[in-house]
């Protein structure tokens, strides 16, 4: 696959097709999704304004690539870091890194993002770098890790929601997943938010 540069490149390049240039868009969430891609292409829709006719609004694209690579920059420089610092680490035989109540204790989030939100309508409503920024600097004691968001900070609850797979706590202010389970498919679920889903990604929802 080409790199999320040679795609954004793409998504600026006005000769092209709009269509060319969405679909380039969505190469790039899949690329990085902090939210997972279905809520993070949601958010990047609401937040840049992308039409559901995109000719109406190319320049929405640009939006919206521009936020996800400002966020992403944020990501690679914690990249980074981490690297070199675990690099040092291992050269004087500490092959086990300690646990500091940073986001990395956790792994890397449900689905490989780092504030998974399973319910694509339900995710931050801040900007992508701000709660990108939030979550890789949170510490939090891993006493408190399962009531703590990272992603706004809240302790304010949780609320269920299920995808038909698994069933998760959310964070009630943002929508973040805290924890999930696996639960026996909901088959009328499934196809109830795959339906959904066909809207969302058409800009209709």
């Amino acid at each position: 696959m080409a790199s999320f540069e040679t795609h954004r490149q793409r998504i600026h390049d006005a000769r092209l097709p709009v269509r060319a240039r969405h679909a380039a868009l969505r190469t790039c969430v899949v690329s990085f999704a902090p939210y997972g891609f279905r809520a993070t292409y949601h958010h990047l829709c609401r937040s840049a304004r992308i039409p559901v006719e995109l000719e109406e609004d190319p320049a929405s694209l640009i939006r919206a690539v521009e936020e996800l690579h400002a966020a992403r920059r944020l990501w690679l420089a914690d990249e980074a870091v981490f690297i070199a610092r675990r690099r040092q680490e291992k050269a004087i035989g500490r092959r086990h890194r300690t646990a500091q109540g940073s986001w990395r204790d956790q792994g890397r989030g449900s689905q490989g993002s780092l504030a998974y939100c399973p319910d694509p309508e339900f995710h931050p409503t801040d900007l992508l770098p701000t709660v990108v920024e939030r979550v890789l600097h949170s510490t939090v004691p891993a006493t408190a890790a399962s009531c703590v968001c990272r992603a706004c900070g809240s302790d304010a609850g949780t609320t269920a929601w299920r995808s038909g797979y698994y069933l998760y706590q959310l964070c009630a202010r943002c929508g973040v997943s805290l924890s999930s389970q696996q639960t026996d498919v909901d088959r009328v679920v499934l196809a109830a938010r795959a339906e959904r889903w066909k809207e969302i990604w058409r800009r209709t929802a």
